[in-house]
């Protein structure tokens, strides 16, 4: 006999609340904020260039460069592919809407691409069905860290001669092929907000193998302003102190106990990540034969570092809509997130002509998902309340 809801009056499988995701800061971090606040620089200084080193290292990239947040690399990429007024940028609706924002920031107009059914991520036929003359750059999201797939969106972009620009807000970690998610696309960003596998508080980066882009980053991410003499139009000038814009640009500055934090972050990396593999594990293990849940695949070529872990209940199956299973679990002390509302379905996006119904297989997907909880902290007594929550609920609204 199933065991009674707590939503229903009966006993909540645990006690105090579970979220879906939290931060993990220790001592290390504290004392490297405190460090830096009280050194000569808590801007502008040698911290920033520390934390771009580390992620070159992290992802095998030449160059890196850190920004206030994940939205303003994403503008920064797209400003230095030179995306403007007219152009195209493919992307899933399946994201944050900063992922399509970032071409409207530019002027340009985002398209959306559908996306595999059973991966969740943008699906490369669905993006060369999308491409026209008009069309730039794509915007391929690693959705909740799994890598897209590279090899097929690389040719597409080499054979229509467009900016790869990879969304890799949720996959710091992740290796494709073996190789880490970083140094594949033309440009790849990062978010560091507290929920994601390291956080500078908030914070983002972009990353890059191209001199050219990575000098267009250094710009846009600074005013447009540059001390090298190189690109300055007065040189030799009057002094050392002596600077120029010479395009405009914006202020997506880091400061340096953002990027203290982010350093101490980056070397407990390696030890997130096999922490969120065992929860993922021991959840896909759990959830593989429970009817009426539907787990995310993951290709082959992707090791994946985890941000979010994803099930989508099947109606054929189950008798309540997601808001029931959803409001039962959080009755549970379960508290899971949904992540996301397809983008063109947002009121501005509707306001500028998009409509229902252009991605079906994302839609569709949207209709059935949450995210459970995930992160390094959870104790593996809290990983089997998720189980047993899950399998309480699903066991109460089985057909």
């Amino acid at each position: 006999m199933a065991e009674r809801l707590a939503i229903q009056g009966g006993y909540p499988v645990r006690g105090s609340k579970l979220y879906y995701g939290r931060q993990w800061i220790d001592g290390e971090d504290v004392r490297a904020v405190e460090e830096t606040l009280k050194s000569d620089f808590i801007t502008c200084g040698p911290k920033v260039e520390e934390a771009e080193r580390m992620l070159e290292d992290v992802t095998g990239s030449k160059h890196a460069v850190v920004v206030s947040n994940g939205t303003a690399a994403l503008h920064c990429a797209c400003l230095a592919a030179g995306i403007g007024e007219g152009d195209e940028v493919i992307t899933t609706p399946l994201t944050f809407a900063a992922s399509a924002n970032c071409a409207l920031y530019c002027g340009a107009r985002p398209v959306f691409a559908d996306v595999d059914p059973e991966t969740y991520n943008i699906d490369p036929a669905s993006i060369e069905a999308h491409i026209t003359e008009r069309t730039k750059a794509v915007v391929a999201v690693d959705f909740t860290g799994q890598a897209v797939k590279h090899k097929e969106i690389r040719e597409l972009c080499d054979r229509h001669h467009l900016v790869f620009i990879e969304d890799a807000a949720h996959a710091i970690g992740t290796r494709y092929d073996g190789k880490p998610v970083g140094s594949l696309a033309d440009m790849t960003c990062f978010s560091f907000h507290p929920v994601k596998t390291v956080t500078a508080g908030e914070g983002g980066a972009v990353t890059t193998n191209d001199d050219a882009l990575y000098q267009k980053l250094v710009l846009f991410h600074t005013h447009g302003i540059t001390h090298d003499e190189d690109l300055m139009e007065e040189a030799p000038h009057e002094g050392p102190w002596y600077y120029e814009q010479i395009m405009l640009g914006f202020n997506y500055r880091m400061t340096d106990f953002q990027a203290a934090l982010l350093c101490s972050q980056l070397t407990k990396l390696d030890h997130f990540k096999k922490r969120r593999q065992e929860i993922v594990n021991r959840y896909n293990e759990a959830f593989a034969d429970i009817p009426g849940i539907i787990v995310q695949k993951e290709i082959p070529e992707s090791d994946t570092c985890r941000h979010l872990y994803i099930i989508r209940i099947d109606p054929g199956k189950l008798t309540c809509t997601r808001r029931q299973f959803v409001d039962a679990l959080k009755a549970e002390n379960i508290q899971p997130q949904i992540h996301y509302v397809p983008v063109y379905w947002f009121p501005y996006y509707r306001h500028l002509g998009y409509e229902k119904g252009l991605c079906p297989k994302a839609e569709e997907i949207y209709a059935g998902i949450m995210s459970i909880p995930l992160f390094p902290r959870m104790t593996d007594q809290d990983v089997e309340d998720v189980i047993h929550a899950v399998r309480k609920v699903t066991d109460h609204y089985r057909k």
